[in-house]
């Protein structure tokens, strides 16, 4: 049995409780409104939804350990009105870990992180669909672990064309010497990450990711577009996003679940997926537990102390 499946196994939610309280490690999580439909067209539920993580789990928590996770509540699930939420609800339980980030208003906040199947859970009851961890891990929350570009479609462009941007954006990462990890965004467009020795900061990271955009703009115009501003983008280009770099940013994490009508999920892909033209809408809640066991995590080289890019090598 796989350690997926283990952590599947580990979560017994009772059948037709609505509100249940579970056993998840060394932990118990108050569990609610299991029957909720959170996928009105698919006919899913927030009792789906948290199966899900729980299958997924051994894989993903150690992504989300040590980082404060901002969360994107959907109570009433993805027809539903949704909220940001940075600090962490009066009434957590004693046990959930909180990273303190002190902002720019000199206000303290007191994030949650994931750090076991248990505080994931209490997360995802919340109506947190998918996602949203912190770049830098808590004990030095302005010095991220990865370089990272979000490729977003624009009007008029195919994911085809966010395919092709991948590879360029790919490319020219390696010219520098860098490894590069793809995910599909479980949206419409494609995340790229690059695993960097911690040390530079948050601004100096983002430095570097709008020089190359904006040179990748310039040597390929009817592509990409590094162009921020809505209004101001051409028609039928990717921008090649570097924004997401800037501090306090975040984007979904892997194996996040997304909230769009066939509840897709950022997946993990090779090169030679992207290059054989992967779909996005092939990565489903119901299809990425299967996948991961067959194929693995292929993101554990983020996580891998080794193979690290020295960012500061191509300032």
């Amino acid at each position: 049995m796989s350690p997926a499946s283990r952590t599947r196994a580990a979560l017994r939610i009772p059948p037709g409780a609505d509100d249940v309280r579970v056993r998840a490690g060394r932990h118990t999580v108050a569990l609610s409104n299991l029957d909720k439909v959170f996928w009105p067209e698919a006919g899913l539920t927030k009792r789906d939804l948290l199966r899900y993580y729980a299958d997924v789990a051994s894989a993903l928590i150690p992504h989300l350990e040590d980082r404060a996770m901002v969360m994107k509540r959907y109570p009433n699930g993805i027809r539903g009105k949704f909220f940001f939420m940075k600090r962490t609800p009066a009434g957590h339980p004693e046990w959930l870990e909180t990273c303190a980030i002190m902002h720019k208003s000199a206000s303290l906040i007191a994030f949650p992180m994931v750090q076991d199947l248990a505080s994931l859970l209490w997360i995802v009851n919340l109506g947190c669909i998918d996602l949203n961890p912190w770049y830098a891990r808590c004990d030095d929350t302005d010095r991220p672990d990865y370089l990272h570009f979000d490729l977003d479609p624009g009007p008029g462009a195919p994911f085809e064309r966010v395919r092709e941007t991948a590879l360029i954006v790919r490319e020219a990462l390696e010219e520098h010497g860098m490894r590069v990890l793809a995910k599909t965004s479980g949206s419409t467009g494609m995340h790229l990450y690059v695993p960097i020795v911690r040390g530079p900061t948050q601004k100096t990271v983002w430095g570097f990711a709008k020089r190359l955009a904006k040179a990748l703009e310039r040597r390929h115009p009817r592509v990409i577009t590094a162009e921020y501003r809505i209004a101001d983008r051409p028609r039928g280009r990717v921008l090649v996003d570097y924004n997401q770099n800037a501090w306090g940013r975040t984007l979904a994490s892997v194996y996040s679940v997304r909230p769009t009508a066939r509840a897709t999920v950022s997946t993990p892909v090779s090169w030679a997926e992207v290059e054989r033209g992967v779909e996005p809408d092939a990565f489903r809640m119901d299809t990425v537990p299967a996948r991961l066991r067959r194929v693995g995590d292929l993101w554990a080289p983020l996580l891998s102390a080794r193979g690290r890019f020295r960012l500061e090598d191509a300032l």
